[in-house]
C-alpha cells in the first residue's frame, strides 16, 4: 500500500505539488492524470525517493521513504519518463545487469524478456531498437524483480497502437494483485486498464474516483439523445420541453420533418426515456435514435482542470483538444 499525506514540493517560490494526500492499495490501478506542469511526474518521483519532498509523509508498505529509503525502494519498481539505458548492451545484457543489481538471477531475466514481448530481439544491441522495443525494455527492468509496487511514467509513449494494447493488458493483470500508480495523458487508457483514477491540477488533487464516477461528472452525462422523425422539428422540441422530467431541450439538426438533439432530465433519465418512448408512441412519430450519454473522461478533465495557454497567448477550448486524448 502507498499512503502519500500532506505531500508538498517546492523548487525556489515555486510550488509544483502543494498538499495532496491519497492512499493506493493492493489490487487498484491507479491513473495519474493531469495537465502538462500539474505536478505528476514530481509526485511520482517523490514516491520513489528520487526526490525528497519539502514536505509532508510517504509511506511504501510502512516504510517510510525518507527515514527508510532502502526498504521503500526494495519494494518498488519504476519506470521513468525518458527512462536511461545502456546503448551499447544487448537488451539481455542489460536485463541481466539489472537482475545482478537486484540480487536476481537468470529465471527472472527471462520472465521479463517474456512478459515484455522482447524474445525477438534479446541479442540486439540497445541502440539499434525502435523506440517501442526501447521502451519495452525499459519496462522490463522494471518489472525484473517482481515488485509488489509499480510506478510507470507514460509507460505506452512511442508504442503503436497494438503495442499499447499490449501493455494495458499487462498492467490491468499485474494490477489484480499489485500496487500500480501510472501517468497517461491517453485518457482510453485510464477506462481501458485503470480502477481508479486522481486527475491533479496545479500540484493539487481534483478529482479522485473510478472512471465510471468520473465519467458521471461531466456536464453531458445524463443527457439523453434522440433523433425523431414525423413534425417539424419546432414542433417536436416543444412537445419535448412539455414533458414531466425535463430541464433543457438542446436542438443540434432539425428540419421541416425532424429533430436531432439532447434532453436534459431534471431527474431519472430512466423515466425521461419511457416518457420520450410514449410520446412518439401517441404522437405517431419515428422514434429513431433514443440515448442515455453517460459521459467521457475528457470532457470532465477539460471541465475541472485550468485551461492551458496556447501559443498565441489566448486560453485553450473544448474544441483544443482531441477526444479521448490530452494534447501535449
Amino acid at each position: 500500500m502507498i499512503e502519500v499525506k500532506n505531500l508538498t514540493k517546492r523548487f525556489g517560490q515555486k510550488t509544483a505539488v502543494d498538499d495532496i494526500s491519497f492512499t493506493v492499495k493492493r489490487g487498484e490501478v491507479l491513473g495519474f492524470l493531469g495537465p502538462n506542469g500539474a505536478g505528476k511526474s514530481t509526485t511520482m518521483r517523490m514516491i520513489t525517493g528520487y526526490l525528497p519532498p519539502t514536505e509532508g509523509q510517504i509511506s511504501v508498505d510502512g516504510a517510510d521513504t525518507v527515514n527508510e529509503p532502502i526498504v521503500a525502494k526494495a519494494k518498488i519498481g519504476y519506470l521513468p519518463e525518458a527512462a536511461p539505458l545502456y546503448a551499447d548492451m544487448t537488451v539481455v545484457a542489460f536485463l541481466r545487469f539489472i537482475a545482478e543489481l537486484r540480487g536476481k538471477g537468470e529465471a527472472d531475466v527471462e520472465r521479463a524478456l517474456d512478459t515484455c514481448f522482447l524474445e525477438p530481439v534479446r541479442n540486439q544491441n540497445i541502440d539499434t531498437l525502435s523506440k517501442g522495443y526501447r521502451h519495452r525494455t525499459c519496462l522490463a527492468q522494471s518489472i525484473l524483480h517482481d515488485p509488489d509496487i509499480l510506478i510507470l511514467d507514460e509507460p505506452t509513449d512511442g508504442l503503436d497502437p497494438n503495442q499499447k494494447q499490449e501493455v494495458r493488458s499487462l498492467i490491468k493483470r499485474m494490477g489484480e494483485d499489485k500496487v500500480i500508480i501510472f501517468s497517461t495523458h491517453i485518457l482510453e487508457e485510464v477506462e481501458a486498464a485503470c480502477t481508479r483514477a486522481i486527475i491533479i491540477d496545479q500540484g493539487r488533487v481534483v478529482a479522485d474516483g473510478s472512471p465510471a464516477e468520473l465519467k458521471a461528472r461531466a456536464s453531458g452525462a445524463g443527457a439523453v439523445s434522440v433523433s425523431i422523425k414525423g413534425m417539424a422539428g419546432s414542433g417536436i422540441r416543444s412537445e419535448l420541453g412539455s414533458l414531466p422530467g425535463v430541464s433543457e431541450v438542446r436542438e443540434t439538426d432539425s428540419t421541416e420533418s425532424a429533430f436531432r438533439g439532447q434532453v436534459l432530465p431534471s431527474k431519472s433519465a430512466g423515466a425521461l426515456t419511457d416518457a420520450i418512448f410514449n410520446m412518439c408512441k401517441d404522437k405517431g412519430l419515428v422514434l429513431e435514435e433514443l440515448r442515455v450519454e453517460e459521459g467521457r473522461l475528457d470532457e470532465v478533465f477539460r471541465e475541472i482542470t485550468v485551461a492551458d495557454t496556447k501559443l498565441d497567448g489566448s486560453k485553450m477550448g473544448p474544441a483544443d483538444s482531441v477526444a479521448g486524448e490530452v494534447t501535449e
